[in-house]
């Protein structure tokens, strides 16, 4: 095998220090060139990053604003974006030089090649500092600055609770309507939402006609106007009222409505509450549906509202009618909670009956009920006392004596589940939340405080309920798992006084009830009562994550 020697590489001394290198067009070696050529002018050595400590959130070029970590892709981006002339060159490598977070600086190393000669690339390692400055997005500073918005939606309600605002602020949250919003202000019957465009404001509108049956109303205020540019600058204001009639609700319609509808009897209850309300005749199934703009032309009240519920014992039921749905026509005994006492101990099995010493109280009740399906004897149900009830409506006094029932009920209760004091194994977001606007730690609604607070913490404990024991109504809503709470604890029925302070910074009801002087006697005497094996309990199939819905929230909003 023949040996070949390798072609001998010539070489020439470098122009300007006499060091041998390989021959180029400059024949100059790599630290002479670095010397006389420099790729990074034209970089600038110092730039500078705008932050929101507010919302801490970087200003993107030209005019986003975008959550960043520390030392994340994301702000690295960002840094990379606030530098002029990286486009001449080719950017290699980028990383993050550590620093104090309390310094206020960023250090950004880079590296970039850049052809400086015919065939001839240069590479070059340089740093950079940025100076982070503090300043507010417009976002923080609409939040900030009081009466700079451009439009406001008025909500109002003429009922005596805050449980449809409540369900309504769940109901915004759940579609993401408070997305646009400024701030969120609590008046006496109602909420403001503020906003800095009509669009917004607009929006917000027809999201409310679509969710609740309203009727809006708006107008405009002019601020300033110029006469040589034919430019006006106004305010503009969005009046939206909602029905005032509310799930479970007993109400009279007018006799010509009635006849409208159907031919439905007068007295009805609300079944349910949308963009239109549905009526319930429970002594024959008929349901009628009635229009936001139906109601409008002949408005009327609710005669008597959940409050006004009185709790019966069912003795016996005997379904007797047709059947619709989940509904079933039944005839049922029934008689006042507490009605009956036993006059022996609970292990005589001759233990007699006796009655109280109230007139009425003692009396058995026959009616028919559209609850046949979910009634059993024993069952405790809630309904309204209409025999020794005087009703303040002229449509209620016309109708004949034969067609008012002395009871009418309207949903099964759960005595046992509401005297246990378990933490809820779920809770609630807030538009407060949303909106930073939680200061006081009130939430939207109770933020008035005085002496509606109290009326507001009944109102809370009660939409709560109607959650737990309405799995329909729970469909329509987000409800979130909530911390601490194992995953087998039930969902629990606690008093209306034990909300947390916070109540609606994403912190729902997670301390025990105070347990009630009659639950205690009996609880003292080892006769706990089980729970109703039928109470709907909320399962975990049906509790969102929270960090999940809040990142992706986050991720659409940047």
């Amino acid at each position: 095998m023949e040996f070949v020697p390798a072609p001998a590489v010539h070489r020439v001394l470098c122009a300007d220090c006499g060091t041998p290198i390989v021959p180029n067009s400059a024949n100059l070696c790599v630290a002479c060139l670095r010397n006389s050529v420099d790729i990074t002018e034209g970089i600038p050595k110092q730039a500078a990053l705008t932050f929101c400590r507010n919302c801490e959130r970087f200003l993107t070029p030209p005019t986003a604003w975008t959550i960043a970590e520390p030392e994340s892709q994301e702000l690295l981006a960002i840094c990379l974006k606030r530098l002029k002339g990286l486009n001449k060159v080719r950017l290699t490598e980028a990383h993050f030089i550590w620093t104090e977070p309390h310094s206020k600086r960023l250090r950004v190393s880079l590296t970039i090649q850049k052809e400086v000669l015919t065939a001839t690339i240069l590479e070059q390692v340089f740093e950079i500092e940025y100076l982070v400055q503090y300043t507010q997005c417009p976002d923080c500073s609409r939040q900030a600055a009081k009466n700079t918005w451009k439009a406001v939606v008025q909500v109002r309600q003429k009922v005596p609770h805050k449980r449809t605002f409540l369900f309504l602020e769940q109901l915004i949250l759940k579609h993401g309507a408070q997305k646009d919003t400024i701030s969120v202000k609590e008046v006496k019957d109602g909420l403001d939402f503020f906003y800095s465009q009509r669009s917004h404001a607009i929006k917000m509108v027809e999201f409310l006609s679509s969710v609740v049956p309203v009727r809006s109303k708006s107008s405009e205020q002019l601020l300033s106007a110029d006469t040589h540019s034919n430019t006006a600058n106004y305010k503009y204001t969005y009046s939206v009222e909602i029905m005032p009639i509310c799930k479970d609700d007993l109400v009279c319609i007018p006799q010509k409505l009635a006849r409208q509808l159907g031919n439905i009897n007068p007295l009805t209850i609300c079944s349910r509450v949308g963009n239109t309300i549905h009526l319930l005749d429970v002594s024959t199934l008929q349901q009628a549906e009635l229009s936001a703009p139906t109601y409008w032309r002949t408005p009327f009240d609710s005669l008597a509202t959940v409050t006004d519920l009185v709790e019966f014992t069912v003795l016996d039921i005997e379904p007797s009618g047709p059947r619709r749905g989940k509904l079933v026509l039944a005839d049922a005994q029934v008689a006042m909670s507490g009605a009956f006492r036993s006059s022996g101990t609970q292990d005589d099995g001759d233990a007699l009956m006796d009655y109280e010493s109230s007139s009425y109280a003692n009396q058995i009740y026959h009616t028919r009920t559209h609850l046949g399906a979910i009634l059993q004897p024993g069952d405790a149900v809630l309904g309204y006392h209409l025999s020794n009830t005087n009703f303040n409506s002229d449509d209620y006094a016309r109708l004949p004596a034969e067609r008012i029932p002395d009871i009418l009920l309207v949903k099964k209760a759960y005595p046992n589940r509401r005297k246990k004091s378990r933490p809820r194994n779920w809770k609630l977001r807030s538009i407060a939340k949303e909106a930073a606007e939680d200061t006081d730690g009130k939430g939207v609604i109770g933020r008035m405080g005085g002496r509606d607070q109290k009326k507001v913490e009944e109102d809370y404990e009660l939409f709560l309920r109607e959650l737990e024991e309405d799995p329909e109504l729970r469909g329509s809503v987000n409800l979130y798992k909530a911390p601490d709470v194992k995953p087998g604890a039930g969902s629990g029925m606690a008093g209306g006084k034990t909300r947390k302070k916070a109540q609606f910074a994403m912190d729902v009801d997670d301390a025990p009830a105070p347990v009630p002087e009659e639950t205690e006697s009996v609880m003292g005497d080892g006769e706990e009562e089980e729970d109703e094996p039928d109470f709907p309990e909320v399962k975990l199939d049906e509790l969102l994550d929270e960090f999940d819905e809040m990142t992706l929230e986050d991720q659409g909003q940047s």
